[in-house]
């Protein structure tokens, strides 16, 4: 399955992965969605930066959207390393 992002997205593209990977429920699915979802934004970032006109809304929309799948991302690797060290998943400790 190719999985390479085009190099020529329209404006709304990148959300679709975006939307993609914060709501993927299959754990081993979404680092991979994460990726997928960044690479579109910097081809997205790309092309509103050589664009001509005003973008300042979607470019601001772009960097949010990097800024959330980098914390996403960082929280599934802390989880993931919590998990690993003490057995115990945030969801599974009782309080």
């Amino acid at each position: 399955m190719n999985t390479a992002v085009s190099t020529c997205l329209d404006s709304n593209a990148w959300r679709g992965f975006y939307k993609a990977a914060l709501f993927e429920l299959d754990a081993t699915k979404r680092p991979e969605r994460i990726a997928q979802a960044q690479r579109s934004l910097v081809v997205r970032a790309r092309e509103l930066f050589r664009a001509a006109g005003d973008n300042i809304e979607e470019e601001q929309a772009v960097d949010d959207a990097m800024y959330a799948l980098h914390a996403l991302r960082s929280a599934l690797m802390h989880n993931t390393a919590r998990t690993a060290t003490t057995g115990y998943s945030d969801h599974s400790q009782e309080a």
